[in-house]
């Protein structure tokens, strides 16, 4: 029974998305194709200039800020890395030690069972 009404609120959701989709058709074809879009930098930072909150700034402070913030960002890049690098380091270490550990046990074990300890 649950699945039946699953079933038909599916139909239902697929018949809604299909007539909405049937009306739009005509308004996508008139539509007219994008051109291609010619960027100018100069007009866009001649934009930014005069909008309000950068018109009584000077140039050198806003570029001083952005500057100061990807510095932050590069910093806090290098902590990261480090710290990861430092994890590694210390991963790699607790490696060597634990198979080093285990070279000396496997050197002390006896290889013929019948050469064990001697008697005593």
């Amino acid at each position: 029974m649950l699945e039946l009404i699953a079933l038909i609120i599916l139909l239902c959701s697929l018949a809604g998305i299909g007539i909405m989709i049937f009306q739009k058709i005509p308004l996508l074809l008139e539509l007219q194709k994008p051109q291609p879009v010619n960027f100018n930098w100069k007009e866009l930072f001649s934009k930014i200039k005069t909008s309000r909150p950068f018109r009584g700034l000077p140039t050198e402070i806003i570029l001083q800020k952005i500057l100061s913030k990807i510095r932050i960002l590069t910093l806090k890049t290098d902590n990261k890395t480090s710290n990861w690098l430092q994890r590694l380091r210390k991963r790699s270490q607790e490696k060597k030690s634990d198979e080093n550990d285990k070279y000396w046990d496997e050197i002390k074990k006896p290889t013929d069972p019948t050469q064990g300890n001697p008697p005593g």
